[in-house]
């Protein structure tokens, strides 16, 4: 069985995040791997920034739903003793921004939340479908009630 060197989560803040970010710990914790997080900003217009798509969790800006995104990312970072340079804010398409930070980042295993969409949704797609499709690595789907 393969061991994970690095391994990536993917958090959308939903009300079942603590069930994906308690999976991807486990995992890092079971293969002595390497735990890095990312949150893809998809639903709040584009900050402006100098940098491109990737946000400096640093820096202060005036956006408030900037700001308690950026919050809640390093809270989790912080209670999982993730470091600050294995923390990323991407604002763009979850599936492009996951597969592309993964690629670049050497992940073997990216662990995302599965809502288990049917009908219209499922034709669709999810982000858990799209990173799965997308990926260089294995992906993890944590199945969502």
């Amino acid at each position: 069985m393969k061991t994970y060197q690095h391994i990536l989560l993917a958090v959308d803040f939903s009300s079942q995040t603590e069930i994906i970010v308690n999976r991807a710990y486990d995992m890092a914790q079971q293969n002595t791997a390497k735990l890095s997080i990312v949150h893809v900003l998809d639903n709040i217009p584009m900050p402006d920034t100098s940098y491109g798509t990737i946000i400096a969790l640093e820096d202060e800006t005036d956006n408030a739903l900037l700001e308690q995104e950026k919050a809640k990312l390093n809270q989790i970072g912080e209670r999982l003793n993730i470091p600050e340079n294995q923390r990323w804010l991407i604002w763009g398409v979850p599936t492009q921004e996951i597969a592309e930070l993964a690629e670049k980042e050497q992940i073997d295993l990216i662990v995302v939340g599965s809502h288990g969409r049917h009908g219209l949704a499922l034709l669709l797609g999810s982000t858990a479908n799209g990173v799965l499709h997308h990926a260089p690595c294995d992906v993890l789907a944590v199945r969502l009630k």
